[in-house]
């Protein structure tokens, strides 16, 4: 899944190469996107060469390659689509955990079924599923501690360094601070969710990857809101 501005740029870099057979520059990119300052493109360019939409080709000027496009973008004429509904921040339902962690310790279970929202990027930042209608995973109550948790099926490889892999299930406990250097899902901008480390830096927030093929994110303390911190993982073989 592709932001609102990540589609568009990745649909003017393909335009502009089919027009002209080259990649626009940092700065027509900028104009077209209306964005502020080319950092902000590098952010985006990073972003899909992360989600593997395209690859930038060493030593070469513009040198972007595209490798897909979605497919909403296949079947329409380069028009961005309409943007959906926005992503409400609060990922999970308050109490919700908390009241079936109570119920499995009275009863003695050994398992406990927690909401899976979906897919929670170790990579580039993605939008979070809603806890409406969610499945449900079932989970060690070892595994667990005391408050409200929720599942998230992580895509990408930013994290594996943390021995965090692309299609384990991560367990969070929700949380709104948390001490540096925890892995904590991150809310950006108030509507992408991503998995990293959180890092203060004076007055700023960096979210670090677990691999150096990834750059650390930098934010202002505006920017960045704490939805929970990482306390248990699964994995299918």
């Amino acid at each position: 899944m592709l932001t609102k501005k990540q589609y568009e740029l990745l649909l003017f870099i393909h335009e502009r190469q089919g027009e002209g057979g080259v990649s626009p520059s940092f700065d027509e990119m900028k104009e077209a996107l209306g964005l502020k300052s080319k950092s902000g493109i590098h952010r985006l360019i990073s972003a899909l060469e992360e989600r593997g939409f395209i690859r930038r080709l060493p030593h070469r000027a513009r040198a972007i390659e595209i490798l897909r496009l979605p497919e909403v973008a296949s079947a329409r004429s380069g028009r961005a689509p309409e943007p959906k509904q926005r992503f409400q921040p609060n990922v999970i339902q308050g109490g919700f955990a908390a009241s079936l962690q109570g119920r499995a310790a009275s009863s003695g279970a050994e398992t406990i079924p927690l909401p899976m929202l979906g897919r929670i990027a170790a990579g580039t930042p993605i939008e979070a599923l809603r806890a409406d209608g969610a499945a449900n995973v079932d989970v060690p109550v070892s595994l667990l501690g005391n408050g409200e948790h929720y599942a998230l099926e992580v895509a990408g490889d930013s994290m594996i360094e943390a021995g965090i892999l692309d299609g384990d299930t991560v367990l969070i406990q929700r949380c709104d601070t948390a001490d540096n250097g925890a892995i904590v899902v991150a809310l950006v901008d108030e509507n992408e969710v991503t998995l990293k480390r959180l890092r203060r830096k004076g007055g700023a927030i960096a979210l670090e990857p677990a691999n150096p093929r990834y750059e650390t994110r930098i934010f202002g303390p505006d920017k960045v809101r704490v939805q929970g911190r990482l306390v248990g993982l699964l994995r299918r073989y």
